[in-house]
Protein backbone atom coordinates (compact mmCIF):
# COMPACT_ATOMS: atom_id res chain seq x y z
CA UNK A 1 0.00 0.00 0.00
CA UNK A 2 2.00 3.20 -1.54
CA UNK A 3 1.24 6.04 1.11
CA UNK A 4 3.28 9.14 1.09
CA UNK A 5 4.72 10.46 4.05
CA UNK A 6 3.03 13.69 5.67
CA UNK A 7 5.18 16.57 5.56
CA UNK A 8 4.41 17.16 9.97
CA UNK A 9 5.48 13.35 10.13
CA UNK A 10 8.95 14.01 8.36
CA UNK A 11 9.28 17.38 10.66
CA UNK A 12 8.79 15.94 13.74
CA UNK A 13 11.08 13.10 12.86
CA UNK A 14 13.67 15.84 11.12
CA UNK A 15 13.23 17.30 14.47
CA UNK A 16 13.69 13.91 16.29
CA UNK A 17 16.77 13.51 14.60
CA UNK A 18 18.26 17.00 15.49
CA UNK A 19 17.43 16.35 19.31
CA UNK A 20 19.18 12.82 18.90
CA UNK A 21 22.26 14.51 17.11
CA UNK A 22 22.58 16.91 19.95
CA UNK A 23 21.95 14.26 23.00
CA UNK A 24 24.80 12.43 21.01
CA UNK A 25 27.38 15.09 21.18
CA UNK A 26 26.98 15.99 24.60
CA UNK A 27 26.57 12.45 26.32
CA UNK A 28 29.72 10.54 27.50
CA UNK A 29 29.88 7.62 25.83
CA UNK A 30 28.89 3.98 27.91
CA UNK A 31 31.14 1.57 28.05
CA UNK A 32 30.05 -1.31 25.20
CA UNK A 33 30.23 1.99 22.90
CA UNK A 34 33.76 2.50 23.65
CA UNK A 35 33.89 -0.96 22.94
CA UNK A 36 33.01 -0.85 19.43
CA UNK A 37 35.11 1.89 18.81
CA UNK A 38 37.85 0.02 19.98
CA UNK A 39 36.41 -2.30 17.21
CA UNK A 40 36.83 0.08 14.96
CA UNK A 41 39.91 1.01 14.82
CA UNK A 42 41.16 -1.95 12.95
CA UNK A 43 38.64 -2.84 10.54
CA UNK A 44 37.59 -6.19 9.98
CA UNK A 45 35.20 -8.71 9.34
CA UNK A 46 34.45 -10.20 12.39
CA UNK A 47 35.32 -9.43 16.13
CA UNK A 48 34.81 -11.73 18.97
CA UNK A 49 31.49 -10.49 20.47
CA UNK A 50 29.72 -9.86 17.47
CA UNK A 51 29.76 -9.60 13.53
CA UNK A 52 31.06 -6.21 12.33
CA UNK A 53 28.37 -3.48 11.23
CA UNK A 54 28.66 -1.83 14.66
CA UNK A 55 32.16 -1.38 14.41
CA UNK A 56 31.70 -0.43 10.37
CA UNK A 57 29.53 2.38 11.58
CA UNK A 58 31.52 3.56 14.17
CA UNK A 59 34.63 4.09 12.20
CA UNK A 60 32.16 6.18 9.19
CA UNK A 61 31.09 8.14 11.92
CA UNK A 62 34.32 8.55 13.64
CA UNK A 63 36.05 9.20 10.63
CA UNK A 64 33.91 12.54 10.16
CA UNK A 65 33.62 13.43 13.87
CA UNK A 66 36.59 12.74 16.26
CA UNK A 67 34.51 12.86 19.66
CA UNK A 68 30.94 11.00 20.90
CA UNK A 69 29.17 12.23 17.66
CA UNK A 70 31.55 10.62 15.45
CA UNK A 71 30.48 7.31 17.87
CA UNK A 72 26.91 7.74 17.27
CA UNK A 73 26.39 9.71 13.73
CA UNK A 74 25.54 6.60 11.85
CA UNK A 75 23.80 5.27 14.66
CA UNK A 76 21.22 8.30 14.58
CA UNK A 77 20.85 8.35 11.07
CA UNK A 78 19.56 4.93 11.44
CA UNK A 79 17.06 5.85 14.36
CA UNK A 80 15.58 8.22 12.44
CA UNK A 81 14.94 5.61 9.26
CA UNK A 82 13.74 2.78 11.39
CA UNK A 83 11.15 5.33 12.76
CA UNK A 84 10.23 6.08 8.89
CA UNK A 85 10.19 2.52 7.74
CA UNK A 86 7.77 1.64 10.88
CA UNK A 87 5.17 4.10 9.27
CA UNK A 88 5.60 2.56 5.90
CA UNK A 89 4.94 -1.17 7.00
CA UNK A 90 1.25 0.15 8.62
CA UNK A 91 -1.26 -0.97 6.00
CA UNK A 92 -4.22 0.70 6.79
CA UNK A 93 -5.79 3.62 4.20
CA UNK A 94 -6.62 6.28 6.94
CA UNK A 95 -3.08 6.35 8.63
CA UNK A 96 -1.90 9.62 7.65
CA UNK A 97 -4.52 10.93 9.66
CA UNK A 98 -2.84 9.78 12.98
CA UNK A 99 0.86 10.77 12.43
CA UNK A 100 0.66 12.35 15.28
CA UNK A 101 -0.20 9.06 17.83
CA UNK A 102 2.23 7.71 15.30
CA UNK A 103 4.94 9.79 16.54
CA UNK A 104 4.03 9.82 19.69
CA UNK A 105 3.67 5.58 19.86
CA UNK A 106 6.79 5.04 18.59
CA UNK A 107 8.76 7.75 20.59
CA UNK A 108 7.62 6.15 23.95
CA UNK A 109 8.81 2.41 22.90
CA UNK A 110 11.85 2.54 25.18
CA UNK A 111 14.78 1.21 23.54
CA UNK A 112 13.65 2.26 20.24
CA UNK A 113 13.86 5.87 22.67
CA UNK A 114 17.17 5.10 23.42
CA UNK A 115 18.91 3.35 20.31
CA UNK A 116 17.58 6.79 18.64
CA UNK A 117 20.98 8.45 19.92
CA UNK A 118 23.01 5.09 21.22
CA UNK A 119 25.17 2.79 19.14
CA UNK A 120 25.06 -0.40 19.54
CA UNK A 121 24.34 -3.73 17.52
CA UNK A 122 20.94 -4.05 18.26
CA UNK A 123 20.67 -0.19 16.59
CA UNK A 124 21.63 -1.49 12.97
CA UNK A 125 19.42 -4.54 13.52
CA UNK A 126 16.49 -2.35 14.02
CA UNK A 127 17.40 -0.61 10.93
CA UNK A 128 17.87 -3.31 8.81
CA UNK A 129 14.92 -5.68 9.79
CA UNK A 130 12.39 -2.61 9.14
CA UNK A 131 13.87 -2.55 5.75
CA UNK A 132 13.98 -6.24 5.07
CA UNK A 133 10.60 -6.43 6.13
CA UNK A 134 9.65 -3.29 3.71
CA UNK A 135 11.35 -4.90 0.64
CA UNK A 136 9.98 -8.09 1.42
CA UNK A 137 6.32 -6.68 0.85
CA UNK A 138 7.01 -5.45 -2.37
CA UNK A 139 9.23 -9.09 -2.67
CA UNK A 140 5.76 -10.69 -2.35
CA UNK A 141 3.59 -8.48 -4.78
CA UNK A 142 6.09 -8.63 -7.39
CA UNK A 143 8.86 -11.43 -7.41
CA UNK A 144 11.91 -10.26 -9.54
CA UNK A 145 15.93 -10.28 -10.07
CA UNK A 146 16.63 -7.13 -8.70
CA UNK A 147 14.16 -7.11 -5.64
CA UNK A 148 15.71 -10.18 -4.67
CA UNK A 149 19.03 -8.68 -5.25
CA UNK A 150 18.17 -5.77 -2.45
CA UNK A 151 16.51 -8.84 -0.18
CA UNK A 152 19.69 -10.42 -0.53
CA UNK A 153 21.64 -8.06 0.46
CA UNK A 154 19.18 -6.75 3.54
CA UNK A 155 18.99 -10.01 4.92
CA UNK A 156 23.35 -10.45 4.74
CA UNK A 157 23.43 -6.74 6.54
CA UNK A 158 21.19 -8.06 9.26
CA UNK A 159 23.16 -10.89 9.45
CA UNK A 160 26.38 -8.65 9.48
CA UNK A 161 24.69 -6.37 12.43
CA UNK A 162 23.86 -9.44 15.15
CA UNK A 163 23.55 -13.21 14.63
CA UNK A 164 19.84 -13.29 15.96
CA UNK A 165 18.83 -11.79 12.74
CA UNK A 166 18.59 -15.54 11.99
CA UNK A 167 15.54 -15.82 13.66
CA UNK A 168 13.78 -13.26 12.13
CA UNK A 169 14.62 -14.93 8.38
CA UNK A 170 13.22 -18.27 10.11
CA UNK A 171 10.38 -16.77 11.49
CA UNK A 172 9.39 -14.68 7.87
CA UNK A 173 9.93 -18.15 5.82
CA UNK A 174 7.57 -20.06 8.09
CA UNK A 175 4.95 -17.31 7.50
CA UNK A 176 4.94 -18.19 4.22
CA UNK A 177 6.39 -22.03 3.44
CA UNK A 178 5.67 -21.30 -0.66
CA UNK A 179 8.65 -18.99 -0.67
CA UNK A 180 10.51 -22.33 -1.18
CA UNK A 181 8.72 -22.63 -4.43
CA UNK A 182 9.76 -19.30 -5.45
CA UNK A 183 12.99 -19.18 -7.54
CA UNK A 184 13.46 -15.37 -6.48
CA UNK A 185 13.66 -16.64 -2.77
CA UNK A 186 16.53 -19.04 -3.31
CA UNK A 187 18.29 -16.33 -5.32
CA UNK A 188 18.45 -13.50 -2.71
CA UNK A 189 19.21 -16.31 -0.22
CA UNK A 190 22.29 -16.75 -2.63
CA UNK A 191 22.97 -13.43 -2.53
CA UNK A 192 23.03 -12.83 1.14
CA UNK A 193 25.28 -15.69 1.44
CA UNK A 194 27.99 -14.57 -0.74
CA UNK A 195 27.75 -11.49 0.81
CA UNK A 196 27.73 -13.14 4.06
CA UNK A 197 31.05 -15.07 2.79
CA UNK A 198 33.65 -12.63 4.03
CA UNK A 199 32.43 -13.09 7.73
CA UNK A 200 32.13 -17.08 7.41
CA UNK A 201 35.56 -16.95 6.51
CA UNK A 202 36.61 -14.77 8.99
CA UNK A 203 34.94 -17.19 11.70
CA UNK A 204 36.70 -20.46 10.47
CA UNK A 205 40.19 -18.63 10.35
CA UNK A 206 39.59 -17.80 14.06
CA UNK A 207 38.10 -21.46 15.19
CA UNK A 208 34.58 -20.21 15.05
CA UNK A 209 35.60 -18.37 18.49
CA UNK A 210 32.45 -15.97 18.51
CA UNK A 211 30.15 -18.58 17.88
CA UNK A 212 32.27 -21.40 20.35
CA UNK A 213 31.91 -18.30 23.19
CA UNK A 214 28.13 -17.94 22.73
CA UNK A 215 27.26 -21.09 22.56
CA UNK A 216 29.93 -23.26 24.42
CA UNK A 217 32.52 -21.28 26.73
CA UNK A 218 30.17 -18.66 28.15
CA UNK A 219 29.82 -18.88 31.72
CA UNK A 220 26.02 -19.49 33.13
CA UNK A 221 24.19 -20.64 36.67
CA UNK A 222 22.04 -23.06 37.56
CA UNK A 223 18.33 -22.03 36.63
CA UNK A 224 16.85 -19.73 38.66
CA UNK A 225 13.05 -18.81 38.15
CA UNK A 226 13.24 -15.23 39.44
CA UNK A 227 16.58 -14.80 37.77
CA UNK A 228 16.05 -16.46 34.22
CA UNK A 229 11.87 -16.82 33.77
CA UNK A 230 10.49 -13.42 36.04
CA UNK A 231 13.09 -11.76 34.07
CA UNK A 232 12.54 -12.80 30.92
CA UNK A 233 8.75 -11.34 31.21
CA UNK A 234 10.16 -8.24 33.28
CA UNK A 235 11.79 -7.16 30.14
CA UNK A 236 8.82 -7.95 27.71
CA UNK A 237 7.60 -5.25 30.33
CA UNK A 238 10.46 -2.98 29.97
CA UNK A 239 10.25 -2.48 25.85
CA UNK A 240 6.75 -0.80 26.14
CA UNK A 241 7.04 0.66 29.49
CA UNK A 242 3.47 1.83 30.11
CA UNK A 243 2.21 1.02 27.09
CA UNK A 244 3.09 -2.43 28.01
CA UNK A 245 -0.24 -3.84 28.66
CA UNK A 246 -2.25 -2.87 25.63
CA UNK A 247 0.26 -3.01 23.22
CA UNK A 248 0.72 -6.62 23.90
CA UNK A 249 -2.73 -6.89 24.36
CA UNK A 250 -3.40 -5.39 20.66
CA UNK A 251 -0.51 -7.85 19.22
CA UNK A 252 -1.93 -10.82 20.29
CA UNK A 253 -5.58 -10.02 19.17
CA UNK A 254 -4.10 -9.20 15.41
CA UNK A 255 -5.47 -10.60 12.26
CA UNK A 256 -3.05 -10.43 9.90
CA UNK A 257 -4.31 -9.34 6.60
CA UNK A 258 -1.72 -9.67 4.38
CA UNK A 259 1.73 -11.64 4.05
CA UNK A 260 3.41 -8.70 5.28
CA UNK A 261 1.54 -8.34 8.77
CA UNK A 262 1.38 -12.41 9.45
CA UNK A 263 5.19 -12.08 8.71
CA UNK A 264 5.27 -9.85 11.49
CA UNK A 265 3.05 -11.65 13.74
CA UNK A 266 5.00 -14.65 13.33
CA UNK A 267 8.21 -12.57 14.53
CA UNK A 268 6.23 -11.33 17.51
CA UNK A 269 5.65 -14.52 18.67
CA UNK A 270 8.47 -16.35 17.19
CA UNK A 271 10.58 -14.52 19.00
CA UNK A 272 8.59 -14.77 22.39
CA UNK A 273 8.13 -18.35 22.37
CA UNK A 274 11.66 -18.95 20.95
CA UNK A 275 13.29 -16.53 24.35
CA UNK A 276 10.96 -17.60 26.81
CA UNK A 277 11.71 -21.47 26.12
CA UNK A 278 15.04 -19.89 26.24
CA UNK A 279 15.00 -18.53 29.41
CA UNK A 280 14.67 -21.84 31.31
CA UNK A 281 18.59 -22.11 30.52
CA UNK A 282 19.91 -18.58 30.73
CA UNK A 283 19.51 -15.18 31.61
CA UNK A 284 17.58 -13.23 28.72
CA UNK A 285 18.92 -9.92 28.30
CA UNK A 286 16.40 -6.73 27.19
CA UNK A 287 17.86 -6.29 24.13
CA UNK A 288 17.88 -9.96 22.80
CA UNK A 289 13.95 -9.04 22.63
CA UNK A 290 14.10 -5.53 20.79
CA UNK A 291 13.47 -7.13 17.24
CA UNK A 292 10.06 -7.65 18.29
CA UNK A 293 9.47 -3.99 18.78
CA UNK A 294 9.35 -3.78 14.87
CA UNK A 295 6.27 -5.68 14.15
CA UNK A 296 4.71 -4.24 17.45
CA UNK A 297 5.30 -0.69 16.50
CA UNK A 298 3.44 -1.39 13.16
CA UNK A 299 0.61 -3.34 14.49
CA UNK A 300 -0.39 -1.41 16.83
CA UNK A 301 -0.89 1.51 14.82
CA UNK A 302 -3.00 -0.06 12.84
CA UNK A 303 -4.88 -1.67 15.36
CA UNK A 304 -4.95 2.17 17.21
CA UNK A 305 -6.62 3.69 13.86
CA UNK A 306 -9.04 1.11 14.03
CA UNK A 307 -9.88 1.21 18.06
CA UNK A 308 -10.60 4.73 19.36
CA UNK A 309 -10.20 3.38 23.13
CA UNK A 310 -6.83 1.57 22.34
CA UNK A 311 -5.73 5.18 20.54
CA UNK A 312 -6.69 7.27 23.47
CA UNK A 313 -4.49 4.91 25.92
CA UNK A 314 -1.86 4.32 23.64
CA UNK A 315 -1.77 8.54 23.48
CA UNK A 316 -1.91 8.84 27.05
CA UNK A 317 0.52 6.13 28.40
CA UNK A 318 3.16 6.67 25.79
CA UNK A 319 3.13 10.77 26.76
CA UNK A 320 4.10 9.35 30.16
CA UNK A 321 6.58 7.45 29.17
CA UNK A 322 8.06 10.39 26.70
CA UNK A 323 8.30 12.23 29.47
CA UNK A 324 9.95 9.99 31.91
CA UNK A 325 12.28 8.87 28.70
CA UNK A 326 12.83 12.82 28.35
CA UNK A 327 13.58 13.41 32.24
CA UNK A 328 16.23 10.22 31.98
CA UNK A 329 17.64 12.03 28.86
CA UNK A 330 18.59 15.03 30.70
CA UNK A 331 19.88 13.70 33.19
CA UNK A 332 22.68 11.87 30.93
CA UNK A 333 23.96 14.60 29.80
CA UNK A 334 23.27 16.81 33.62
CA UNK A 335 24.38 14.42 36.53
CA UNK A 336 22.67 15.74 39.31
CA UNK A 337 19.06 15.22 37.87
CA UNK A 338 19.59 11.30 37.16
CA UNK A 339 18.30 9.01 39.33
CA UNK A 340 21.54 7.30 40.77
CA UNK A 341 24.86 7.01 38.45
CA UNK A 342 25.08 5.66 35.24
CA UNK A 343 28.00 4.10 33.02
CA UNK A 344 28.47 7.76 31.09
CA UNK A 345 28.45 9.67 33.94
CA UNK A 346 32.18 10.33 35.64
CA UNK A 347 34.39 8.71 32.92
CA UNK A 348 36.68 11.48 31.71
CA UNK A 349 36.98 11.97 35.66
CA UNK A 350 39.07 8.91 36.28
CA UNK A 351 40.50 8.54 32.95
CA UNK A 352 42.17 11.75 32.99
CA UNK A 353 43.13 10.91 37.21
CA UNK A 354 44.59 7.69 35.67
CA UNK A 355 46.27 9.45 33.06
CA UNK A 356 48.11 11.63 35.60
CA UNK A 357 49.16 8.61 37.19
CA UNK A 358 50.07 6.83 34.58
CA UNK A 359 52.65 9.78 33.23
CA UNK A 360 52.92 8.46 29.85
CA UNK A 361 53.56 4.62 30.74
CA UNK A 362 51.34 2.12 29.02
CA UNK A 363 47.87 0.90 31.07
CA UNK A 364 47.08 -2.71 31.60
CA UNK A 365 43.94 -3.13 32.70
CA UNK A 366 42.85 -6.73 34.63
CA UNK A 367 39.99 -8.27 33.33
CA UNK A 368 37.90 -5.21 31.66
CA UNK A 369 37.54 -4.55 28.34
CA UNK A 370 35.03 -2.23 29.16
CA UNK A 371 37.83 0.32 31.32
CA UNK A 372 40.35 -0.11 28.64
CA UNK A 373 38.52 0.73 25.52
CA UNK A 374 36.53 4.32 27.45
CA UNK A 375 40.46 4.61 28.80
CA UNK A 376 42.15 4.54 24.91
CA UNK A 377 38.93 7.13 23.64
CA UNK A 378 38.81 9.52 26.35
CA UNK A 379 42.63 9.62 26.97
CA UNK A 380 43.93 8.59 22.91
CA UNK A 381 46.57 6.77 24.68
CA UNK A 382 46.51 2.72 23.92
CA UNK A 383 45.88 0.80 26.22
CA UNK A 384 45.22 -3.53 26.68
CA UNK A 385 42.99 -5.37 28.73
CA UNK A 386 44.97 -8.30 29.87
CA UNK A 387 41.84 -11.57 31.23
CA UNK A 388 42.38 -14.40 33.10
CA UNK A 389 41.30 -17.21 34.29
CA UNK A 390 38.24 -15.46 36.22
CA UNK A 391 36.66 -13.22 33.79
CA UNK A 392 36.35 -14.32 30.12
CA UNK A 393 37.86 -13.46 26.49
CA UNK A 394 37.03 -10.49 24.47
CA UNK A 395 38.53 -8.91 21.71
CA UNK A 396 42.36 -7.71 23.36
CA UNK A 397 42.51 -11.92 23.50
CA UNK A 398 42.62 -12.44 19.69
CA UNK A 399 43.36 -9.16 18.03
CA UNK A 400 47.52 -9.38 19.38
CA UNK A 401 46.98 -6.32 22.01
CA UNK A 402 49.86 -7.71 24.54
CA UNK A 403 52.30 -7.13 21.55
CA UNK A 404 52.09 -3.21 22.42
CA UNK A 405 53.26 -3.67 25.83
CA UNK A 406 55.71 -6.40 25.74
CA UNK A 407 59.14 -4.95 27.14
CA UNK A 408 57.70 -1.94 28.40
CA UNK A 409 56.81 0.01 31.83
CA UNK A 410 53.21 -0.34 32.15
CA UNK A 411 50.41 0.55 34.67
CA UNK A 412 49.09 -2.74 36.09
CA UNK A 413 45.59 -1.82 37.10
CA UNK A 414 43.98 -3.78 39.38
CA UNK A 415 40.22 -5.00 38.93
CA UNK A 416 38.64 -5.04 42.50
CA UNK A 417 41.66 -5.80 44.15
CA UNK A 418 42.56 -3.84 47.16
CA UNK A 419 46.13 -2.48 46.83
CA UNK A 420 48.97 -0.72 49.13
CA UNK A 421 50.48 0.76 46.03
CA UNK A 422 50.01 3.55 43.73
CA UNK A 423 46.08 4.24 42.94
CA UNK A 424 43.61 6.86 40.90
CA UNK A 425 40.27 8.45 42.07
CA UNK A 426 37.36 7.38 40.54
CA UNK A 427 34.49 10.45 39.96
CA UNK A 428 33.15 9.14 43.24
CA UNK A 429 36.45 9.33 44.78
CA UNK A 430 36.89 5.70 44.96
CA UNK A 431 40.25 4.36 45.72
CA UNK A 432 41.22 2.28 42.44
CA UNK A 433 44.91 0.33 42.81
CA UNK A 434 47.30 -0.94 40.59
CA UNK A 435 51.40 -1.85 40.26
CA UNK A 436 54.35 -0.47 38.22
CA UNK A 437 55.93 -3.30 36.34
CA UNK A 438 58.96 -2.78 34.56
CA UNK A 439 59.48 -4.89 31.32
CA UNK A 440 56.18 -6.46 31.22
CA UNK A 441 55.84 -9.83 29.60
CA UNK A 442 53.09 -11.60 28.80
CA UNK A 443 52.06 -15.46 26.98
CA UNK A 444 48.58 -14.99 27.19
CA UNK A 445 48.08 -16.50 24.06
CA UNK A 446 49.57 -19.74 24.62
CA UNK A 447 46.99 -22.83 24.74
CA UNK A 448 47.05 -25.82 26.92
CA UNK A 449 44.92 -28.92 27.24
CA UNK A 450 44.13 -32.63 28.25
CA UNK A 451 43.05 -35.21 26.25
CA UNK A 452 39.88 -35.50 24.77
CA UNK A 453 37.38 -38.00 25.30
CA UNK A 454 38.03 -39.76 28.39
CA UNK A 455 37.37 -39.88 31.54
CA UNK A 456 39.83 -37.23 34.38
CA UNK A 457 40.19 -38.71 37.77
CA UNK A 458 41.88 -36.81 40.82
CA UNK A 459 45.55 -38.34 41.37
CA UNK A 460 45.82 -39.98 38.19
CA UNK A 461 48.84 -39.07 35.48
CA UNK A 462 47.91 -37.99 32.32
CA UNK A 463 49.63 -36.21 29.38
CA UNK A 464 49.26 -32.64 28.85
CA UNK A 465 50.01 -30.24 25.83
CA UNK A 466 51.47 -26.72 25.74
CA UNK A 467 51.44 -25.07 22.16
CA UNK A 468 53.60 -21.66 21.99
CA UNK A 469 51.81 -19.66 19.08
CA UNK A 470 54.44 -17.01 19.32
CA UNK A 471 57.16 -16.19 16.99
CA UNK A 472 59.88 -16.45 19.46
CA UNK A 473 60.85 -19.72 22.25
CA UNK A 474 59.46 -18.89 25.75
CA UNK A 475 61.49 -19.97 29.03
CA UNK A 476 59.13 -22.69 30.69
CA UNK A 477 61.27 -21.54 33.94
CA UNK A 478 58.54 -18.35 33.36
CA UNK A 479 55.52 -20.53 33.83
CA UNK A 480 53.23 -22.02 36.09
CA UNK A 481 50.99 -24.78 35.03
CA UNK A 482 47.41 -25.19 36.86
CA UNK A 483 44.05 -26.91 36.33
CA UNK A 484 40.86 -24.95 36.69
CA UNK A 485 37.73 -26.67 38.01
CA UNK A 486 34.26 -25.45 36.89
CA UNK A 487 30.65 -26.34 38.07
CA UNK A 488 28.16 -27.50 35.91
CA UNK A 489 27.77 -23.94 34.60
CA UNK A 490 31.34 -23.66 33.88
CA UNK A 491 31.58 -21.18 36.55
CA UNK A 492 35.35 -21.21 38.17
CA UNK A 493 34.99 -23.39 41.76
CA UNK A 494 38.61 -23.19 41.94
CA UNK A 495 42.35 -23.39 40.99
CA UNK A 496 45.18 -26.13 41.40
CA UNK A 497 48.33 -25.53 40.83
CA UNK A 498 50.17 -28.46 39.07
CA UNK A 499 53.35 -30.10 39.80
CA UNK A 500 55.71 -29.75 37.11
CA UNK A 501 59.64 -30.89 36.82
CA UNK A 502 60.46 -28.14 34.06
CA UNK A 503 64.25 -27.96 33.85
CA UNK A 504 65.45 -24.32 33.95
CA UNK A 505 66.58 -24.45 30.89
CA UNK A 506 63.71 -25.85 28.57
CA UNK A 507 62.15 -23.51 26.43
CA UNK A 508 59.22 -23.97 24.22
CA UNK A 509 59.87 -23.77 20.68
CA UNK A 510 57.92 -21.04 17.97
CA UNK A 511 55.16 -22.86 16.99
CA UNK A 512 56.00 -25.85 19.10
CA UNK A 513 53.82 -28.03 20.99
CA UNK A 514 54.90 -29.42 24.43
CA UNK A 515 53.87 -32.42 25.65
CA UNK A 516 54.20 -33.67 29.26
CA UNK A 517 52.43 -35.98 32.10
CA UNK A 518 51.12 -34.56 35.16
CA UNK A 519 49.21 -35.51 37.85
CA UNK A 520 45.62 -33.82 38.30
CA UNK A 521 45.65 -32.39 41.78
CA UNK A 522 42.31 -33.23 43.71
CA UNK A 523 39.55 -30.63 43.90
CA UNK A 524 39.04 -29.12 47.57
CA UNK A 525 35.87 -28.06 47.12
CA UNK A 526 32.48 -29.49 45.74
CA UNK A 527 32.61 -32.09 42.88
CA UNK A 528 33.78 -30.12 39.46
CA UNK A 529 32.16 -31.54 35.99
CA UNK A 530 34.24 -29.55 33.76
CA UNK A 531 38.03 -28.71 33.57
CA UNK A 532 40.37 -26.10 32.35
CA UNK A 533 44.24 -25.62 31.86
CA UNK A 534 45.37 -22.62 32.81
CA UNK A 535 49.24 -21.16 32.90
CA UNK A 536 50.36 -18.55 35.10
CA UNK A 537 53.75 -16.38 33.64
CA UNK A 538 55.71 -14.51 35.21
CA UNK A 539 53.70 -14.42 38.44
CA UNK A 540 50.76 -12.45 36.64
CA UNK A 541 47.24 -14.09 37.38
CA UNK A 542 46.14 -17.69 36.16
CA UNK A 543 45.03 -16.99 32.52
CA UNK A 544 42.45 -18.63 30.07
CA UNK A 545 44.66 -21.32 28.12
CA UNK A 546 42.60 -24.13 27.82
CA UNK A 547 39.25 -25.05 26.60
CA UNK A 548 36.12 -26.37 29.24
CA UNK A 549 36.99 -29.98 29.10
CA UNK A 550 33.98 -32.50 30.48
CA UNK A 551 35.21 -34.57 33.48
CA UNK A 552 33.02 -37.32 32.54
CA UNK A 553 32.48 -37.32 28.57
Amino acid sequence: MSNPLPRPLIFLIGGLLLVNLLQAFATGLIYDEAYYWYYSLSPSWGYFDHPPMVAWMVGLGYSIFQNELGVRLVGCLMGAGTALLIWSLVEHPEKKTYYREFFVWVLSIVLLHAYGFLTLPDTPLLFFTALFLWLYRRFVKEPGFGIALLLGVCMAAMMYSKYHAALIIVFVLLSNLSLLKNKYAWLALVVSLLCYLPHLNWLYSNDFVSLEFHLFERPNEPYDFTKFTLVFFLNLMALFGLTFTFAYRAAFKFKADSPLEKAMKYIFLGMLIFFFVSSFQRRIQTQWLITICIPVAAIVTKSFIEQPNLRKWIWRLGLANILILAWLRIGLVYEPVFPGRYESHGNKIWVENLKTLAAGTSVVFENSYRAASMYSFYAQEPAISLDNAYYRKDQYAINGSEALVQGKKVFYAYKGREGKGPYYLDARGTKHYGVFIENFESFRDLKSGLPKGESLNADNEYPVWIYNPYNKSIPLRALRLGVAYLDGSKRLQEIRPVHTNFRSETRILPKDTLWLNVVLPAPEKSEPVFVRMVISENELPWGLNGRAQPIKP
